[in-house]
Protein backbone atom coordinates (compact mmCIF):
# COMPACT_ATOMS: atom_id res chain seq x y z
CA UNK A 1 0.00 0.00 0.00
CA UNK A 2 0.99 3.60 -0.99
CA UNK A 3 1.24 5.54 2.23
CA UNK A 4 3.03 8.97 0.71
CA UNK A 5 5.44 9.78 -1.89
CA UNK A 6 7.52 12.81 -2.68
CA UNK A 7 8.22 14.47 -6.39
CA UNK A 8 11.73 15.92 -6.71
CA UNK A 9 13.92 17.46 -9.69
CA UNK A 10 16.95 15.53 -10.20
CA UNK A 11 19.72 18.05 -11.28
CA UNK A 12 23.00 17.15 -9.81
CA UNK A 13 22.95 21.32 -9.21
CA UNK A 14 20.70 20.29 -6.68
CA UNK A 15 24.30 19.52 -4.76
CA UNK A 16 25.34 22.52 -3.75
CA UNK A 17 29.36 20.92 -4.32
CA UNK A 18 28.17 20.58 -8.36
CA UNK A 19 27.07 23.87 -8.03
CA UNK A 20 30.10 25.28 -6.90
CA UNK A 21 27.95 28.49 -5.27
CA UNK A 22 26.80 28.99 -8.88
CA UNK A 23 22.96 27.91 -8.45
CA UNK A 24 21.96 30.07 -5.46
CA UNK A 25 18.42 29.62 -7.77
CA UNK A 26 18.12 26.10 -6.48
CA UNK A 27 18.39 27.23 -2.95
CA UNK A 28 14.28 27.21 -2.59
CA UNK A 29 13.94 23.49 -4.77
CA UNK A 30 16.24 22.17 -1.88
CA UNK A 31 14.74 23.28 1.02
CA UNK A 32 11.03 22.25 -0.78
CA UNK A 33 12.82 18.55 -1.36
CA UNK A 34 13.79 18.68 2.46
CA UNK A 35 9.84 19.16 3.20
CA UNK A 36 9.04 16.89 0.83
CA UNK A 37 10.92 14.08 2.44
CA UNK A 38 9.78 15.19 6.09
CA UNK A 39 6.56 14.10 4.31
CA UNK A 40 7.71 10.74 3.65
CA UNK A 41 9.05 10.13 7.08
CA UNK A 42 6.33 11.27 8.74
CA UNK A 43 3.90 8.70 6.96
CA UNK A 44 5.61 5.88 8.94
CA UNK A 45 6.93 3.80 5.83
CA UNK A 46 7.98 0.05 6.24
CA UNK A 47 9.59 0.71 2.99
CA UNK A 48 11.08 3.27 0.75
CA UNK A 49 11.42 2.77 -3.21
CA UNK A 50 13.52 6.03 -4.36
CA UNK A 51 12.51 5.91 -8.77
CA UNK A 52 14.61 7.85 -11.06
CA UNK A 53 15.55 7.87 -14.36
CA UNK A 54 18.49 6.09 -16.18
CA UNK A 55 20.56 5.15 -19.14
CA UNK A 56 20.38 1.28 -20.11
CA UNK A 57 23.47 0.84 -17.70
CA UNK A 58 21.43 1.98 -14.33
CA UNK A 59 18.26 0.78 -15.11
CA UNK A 60 16.66 -1.60 -12.73
CA UNK A 61 16.91 -1.83 -8.89
CA UNK A 62 19.93 -0.85 -6.73
CA UNK A 63 19.80 -2.64 -3.15
CA UNK A 64 20.51 -0.43 -0.09
CA UNK A 65 23.78 0.59 0.34
CA UNK A 66 24.56 1.04 -3.41
CA UNK A 67 26.78 3.80 -4.09
CA UNK A 68 27.10 6.84 -6.50
CA UNK A 69 29.47 9.68 -6.98
CA UNK A 70 29.79 12.86 -8.64
CA UNK A 71 33.04 12.90 -9.96
CA UNK A 72 31.52 12.97 -13.68
CA UNK A 73 30.65 16.25 -12.69
CA UNK A 74 34.20 17.55 -11.63
CA UNK A 75 33.22 16.74 -7.79
CA UNK A 76 34.95 14.05 -5.41
CA UNK A 77 31.86 13.09 -3.64
CA UNK A 78 30.38 9.90 -2.92
CA UNK A 79 26.79 9.38 -1.66
CA UNK A 80 25.10 5.67 -1.09
CA UNK A 81 22.04 4.86 -1.09
CA UNK A 82 20.84 4.57 2.87
CA UNK A 83 22.70 1.57 4.34
CA UNK A 84 21.97 2.69 7.83
CA UNK A 85 21.75 -0.79 9.38
CA UNK A 86 18.77 -2.04 7.41
CA UNK A 87 20.48 -4.38 5.59
CA UNK A 88 22.83 -3.06 2.69
CA UNK A 89 25.75 -4.77 3.96
CA UNK A 90 28.05 -3.38 1.24
CA UNK A 91 30.82 -2.83 3.72
CA UNK A 92 31.59 -6.42 3.84
CA UNK A 93 31.02 -7.52 0.49
CA UNK A 94 27.08 -8.16 0.81
CA UNK A 95 23.65 -7.22 -0.72
CA UNK A 96 25.08 -3.75 -2.12
CA UNK A 97 24.89 -3.67 -5.80
CA UNK A 98 28.35 -3.34 -7.85
CA UNK A 99 26.98 -1.47 -10.11
CA UNK A 100 26.95 2.52 -9.53
CA UNK A 101 23.46 4.91 -9.04
CA UNK A 102 22.93 6.55 -11.93
CA UNK A 103 22.66 10.37 -11.20
CA UNK A 104 19.28 10.38 -10.72
CA UNK A 105 19.46 8.16 -7.95
CA UNK A 106 22.61 9.75 -6.73
CA UNK A 107 20.88 13.31 -6.20
CA UNK A 108 18.25 11.51 -4.46
CA UNK A 109 21.08 9.54 -2.22
CA UNK A 110 22.55 12.78 -1.37
CA UNK A 111 18.78 14.25 -0.33
CA UNK A 112 18.08 11.21 1.82
CA UNK A 113 21.78 11.76 3.84
CA UNK A 114 21.43 15.05 3.89
CA UNK A 115 18.34 14.39 5.91
CA UNK A 116 19.53 12.09 7.83
CA UNK A 117 17.04 9.58 6.33
CA UNK A 118 16.44 6.29 9.14
CA UNK A 119 12.85 5.48 9.02
CA UNK A 120 12.77 2.83 7.26
CA UNK A 121 14.31 0.55 4.06
CA UNK A 122 15.84 1.71 0.77
CA UNK A 123 15.48 0.71 -2.69
CA UNK A 124 16.63 2.10 -5.74
CA UNK A 125 14.96 1.57 -9.09
CA UNK A 126 15.98 3.10 -11.96
CA UNK A 127 13.63 3.48 -14.91
CA UNK A 128 14.27 4.12 -18.37
CA UNK A 129 13.03 6.82 -19.90
CA UNK A 130 11.58 5.96 -23.00
CA UNK A 131 9.48 2.92 -21.03
CA UNK A 132 6.06 2.94 -22.29
CA UNK A 133 3.21 4.69 -20.08
CA UNK A 134 1.66 0.60 -19.28
CA UNK A 135 4.93 -0.72 -18.44
CA UNK A 136 5.47 2.41 -16.11
CA UNK A 137 2.12 2.12 -14.38
CA UNK A 138 2.84 -1.32 -14.16
CA UNK A 139 6.17 -1.37 -12.39
CA UNK A 140 4.15 0.97 -10.12
CA UNK A 141 1.34 -1.13 -9.29
CA UNK A 142 4.33 -4.15 -8.41
CA UNK A 143 5.61 -1.86 -6.27
CA UNK A 144 3.38 -1.43 -3.84
CA UNK A 145 1.52 -5.50 -4.29
CA UNK A 146 2.78 -6.55 -1.27
CA UNK A 147 0.95 -5.82 1.77
CA UNK A 148 3.56 -3.51 3.58
CA UNK A 149 3.50 0.42 4.12
CA UNK A 150 5.39 1.85 1.11
CA UNK A 151 6.38 5.39 0.59
CA UNK A 152 7.81 6.69 -3.13
CA UNK A 153 11.06 9.21 -3.41
CA UNK A 154 10.09 10.02 -7.03
CA UNK A 155 12.84 12.04 -9.09
CA UNK A 156 13.20 13.73 -12.45
CA UNK A 157 12.45 17.07 -14.21
CA UNK A 158 9.87 18.68 -16.45
CA UNK A 159 11.00 19.68 -20.01
CA UNK A 160 14.15 21.00 -20.96
CA UNK A 161 12.72 23.65 -23.26
CA UNK A 162 11.89 26.55 -21.63
CA UNK A 163 14.21 28.74 -23.09
CA UNK A 164 16.50 29.52 -25.68
CA UNK A 165 19.63 28.78 -23.68
CA UNK A 166 17.75 25.97 -22.02
CA UNK A 167 19.58 22.17 -23.31
CA UNK A 168 16.87 21.43 -25.51
CA UNK A 169 16.27 24.95 -26.76
CA UNK A 170 13.21 27.11 -26.53
CA UNK A 171 10.12 24.97 -27.34
CA UNK A 172 6.60 26.67 -27.00
CA UNK A 173 5.10 23.82 -25.99
CA UNK A 174 7.24 23.29 -23.10
CA UNK A 175 5.12 25.80 -20.47
CA UNK A 176 2.04 25.02 -21.16
CA UNK A 177 3.41 21.15 -20.71
CA UNK A 178 5.08 22.01 -17.38
CA UNK A 179 2.07 23.75 -16.00
CA UNK A 180 -0.32 20.57 -16.49
CA UNK A 181 2.27 18.49 -14.89
CA UNK A 182 2.72 20.31 -11.80
CA UNK A 183 -0.98 20.62 -11.61
CA UNK A 184 -1.70 17.30 -11.69
CA UNK A 185 1.55 16.10 -9.22
CA UNK A 186 0.61 19.11 -6.96
CA UNK A 187 -3.13 17.70 -7.05
CA UNK A 188 -2.19 13.69 -7.17
CA UNK A 189 -4.79 13.34 -10.28
CA UNK A 190 -3.64 9.74 -11.25
CA UNK A 191 -5.57 9.62 -14.29
CA UNK A 192 -3.93 12.62 -15.46
CA UNK A 193 -0.37 11.29 -14.82
CA UNK A 194 -1.41 8.45 -17.03
CA UNK A 195 -2.26 10.14 -19.43
CA UNK A 196 0.56 12.14 -20.05
CA UNK A 197 1.74 12.53 -23.47
CA UNK A 198 4.80 9.95 -23.93
CA UNK A 199 5.73 11.12 -27.77
CA UNK A 200 5.49 15.05 -26.50
CA UNK A 201 7.51 14.18 -23.03
CA UNK A 202 10.14 12.43 -25.02
CA UNK A 203 10.44 15.26 -27.41
CA UNK A 204 10.60 18.44 -24.89
CA UNK A 205 13.04 16.12 -23.10
CA UNK A 206 11.04 15.84 -20.10
CA UNK A 207 13.23 12.80 -18.02
CA UNK A 208 11.04 12.52 -15.26
CA UNK A 209 7.49 11.27 -17.20
CA UNK A 210 8.24 7.32 -16.83
CA UNK A 211 8.86 7.71 -13.09
CA UNK A 212 5.57 9.90 -12.71
CA UNK A 213 3.84 7.43 -14.02
CA UNK A 214 5.54 4.69 -11.91
CA UNK A 215 3.98 6.83 -9.02
CA UNK A 216 0.71 6.89 -11.10
CA UNK A 217 0.58 3.01 -10.82
CA UNK A 218 1.48 2.90 -7.34
CA UNK A 219 -0.72 5.34 -6.37
CA UNK A 220 -4.32 3.40 -7.66
CA UNK A 221 -7.08 3.74 -5.07
CA UNK A 222 -4.45 5.08 -2.53
CA UNK A 223 -6.80 8.05 -2.13
CA UNK A 224 -3.56 10.05 -1.21
CA UNK A 225 -3.54 13.76 -1.72
CA UNK A 226 -1.02 16.35 -3.34
CA UNK A 227 0.44 19.22 -2.33
CA UNK A 228 2.92 21.42 -4.71
CA UNK A 229 5.59 23.10 -2.52
CA UNK A 230 7.92 24.39 -5.49
CA UNK A 231 7.65 24.91 -9.41
CA UNK A 232 10.15 26.83 -11.30
CA UNK A 233 12.52 26.30 -14.18
CA UNK A 234 15.26 28.42 -13.36
CA UNK A 235 17.50 27.38 -16.18
CA UNK A 236 15.01 26.74 -18.25
CA UNK A 237 14.31 23.51 -17.55
CA UNK A 238 10.84 22.84 -15.28
CA UNK A 239 12.09 21.92 -11.98
CA UNK A 240 8.63 20.61 -9.98
CA UNK A 241 8.69 19.45 -6.00
CA UNK A 242 5.18 18.09 -4.82
CA UNK A 243 3.87 15.65 -2.16
CA UNK A 244 1.09 12.75 -2.08
CA UNK A 245 0.17 11.59 1.42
Amino acid sequence: MLVAAAVCPCPPLLVPDVAAGAAPELAAARAACTDALGVLAAARPDRLVVVGPAERNGRGPHPEGTRGSFRGFGVDLDVRLGGNGHGGRDEDGGAASERELPPSLAVAAWLLERTGWSDAPIEGLGVGEPLEAERCIQTGRDIVAPADRVALLVMGDASACRTLKAPGYLDERAAPFDAEVARALGAADVAAIKGLDTELAYELKASGRSSWQVLAGAAEGAGLGGALLYEAAPYGVGYVVATWS
